[in-house]
Formats: C-alpha cells, structure tokens, sequence
C-alpha cells in the first residue's frame, strides 16, 4: 500500500528533445547533473551520491520520449512508486519542457519538490540553457 503523495512538475528547458534525452537515459548523462556517479547493469541503474548508494530498475525508456524508474527499496517493499522524466513538445510554439512525476511522504513534497527543481537547474547549467 502506497501513502506516499504523486506529484507533477513542469520545467520549460532549451535544448532540443534528441540532446536532452541522452541526459535523462543515459548512465554518462545523468551523471552530469543527476547524481555525482551513475553506473547501469542492463536495467539495473546504481546512483551514488557523496558516497552512498541507491539503486534503481528502468522500467520504461522510449527513445527520445521519457525513462521511468523505479527505487529497489519501494520494489521490495511492493510500492508501486516511481519517477518519470518525460520530454514534452508544444505542438505549436515547439518549446521544449521536462516533466517530472514523483512521489514522496506526505511531509516531505515540498523538500522533494526542491531538490528537483535543483536537479533540473543543475541540468541546465550543463546544457547551457540556464
């Protein structure tokens, strides 16, 4: 059973679709801005962060689309959380945004909230579009 709250963000970003997707489905690109190392063994993705360790399965990644994971700890634990980074394009105005759905306890949305919006300035910054 699942009490952890969904939540969607939306960050407009410069960079077209094909170069931002190598940075959200990659082990080299997430690395740049995601976590300070990220390896991958087949779907099985290990984030390090000042020396600790999570790991993560890929459950779905569309090429030039969206990667969605899921934490081994929630898996486990028979959560059925996950976080998504999906690449959106406006049909129109063709302006590119990342959206992000995540999922965190009810008392930590807002800290979590922040972290991405960190995450993605991070992301930014390398791609130049800060």
């Amino acid at each position: 059973m699942d009490d952890k709250i969904k939540y969607e963000l939306e960050f407009p970003i410069h960079a077209s679709p094909s170069l931002l997707f190598q940075y959200i489905s990659t082990p080299s690109g997430m690395s740049e801005w995601y976590a300070d190392n990220v390896n991958s063994r087949g779907e099985l993705f290990t984030f390090i962060w000042d020396g600790s360790e999570e790991q993560a399965k890929l459950l779905v990644k569309k090429s030039g689309d969206r990667v969605k994971f899921r934490w081994l700890e929630d898996e486990e634990e028979g959560s059925t959380c996950y976080f998504e980074i999906r690449i959106q394009v406006d049909e129109i105005t063709k302006d590119v945004s990342l959206m992000v759905t995540d999922f965190a306890d009810e008392d930590e949305v807002e800290e979590s909230k922040m972290l991405w919006e960190n995450m993605i300035g991070s992301l930014k910054q390398v791609l130049g579009s800060a």
